[in-house]
């Protein structure tokens, strides 16, 4: 198959490259949408503002990026976790709440009380 880079060049036109360096270099898009937006790897849209660009310090862009990127990473990584917490306390009421019914059954008493019952 074709390798990241000839995959990345068919894909993306010059005209498109600037625009994107363009969009960057104005603060309308961050580095990390463009890489998702357009599965694209960091590396390659640095090259892109490292060929396109018109500021004279790319590192400045790079490096806030760069932090944007990590914070990113650690929130997906935090949502990751609240995830898999949220998805065993649905496991653990799920189960709760079939023993009673288990129980509700077996000794025929009422464990739960209906919401909106009260007259």
């Amino acid at each position: 198959g074709l390798n990241q880079t000839e995959r990345q060049r068919r894909r993306f036109s010059e005209t498109f490259k600037k625009k994107k360096v363009k969009d960057i270099e104005l603060g309308k898009v961050k580095v990390s949408e463009i890489c998702k937006a357009y599965t694209v790897s960091y590396s390659a849209v640095y090259k892109w503002i490292d060929k396109f660009g018109s500021i004279s310090k790319p590192e400045r862009i790079i490096v806030e990026s760069k932090s944007d990127t990590q914070k990113i990473l650690a929130l997906q990584k935090r949502i990751a976790e609240l995830e898999r917490m949220v998805g065993q306390k649905e496991i653990e009421l799920t189960f709760k709440e079939k023993m009673i019914e288990i129980a509700e059954e077996k000794y025929g008493i009422e464990i739960k009380k209906k919401p909106f019952t009260k007259r």
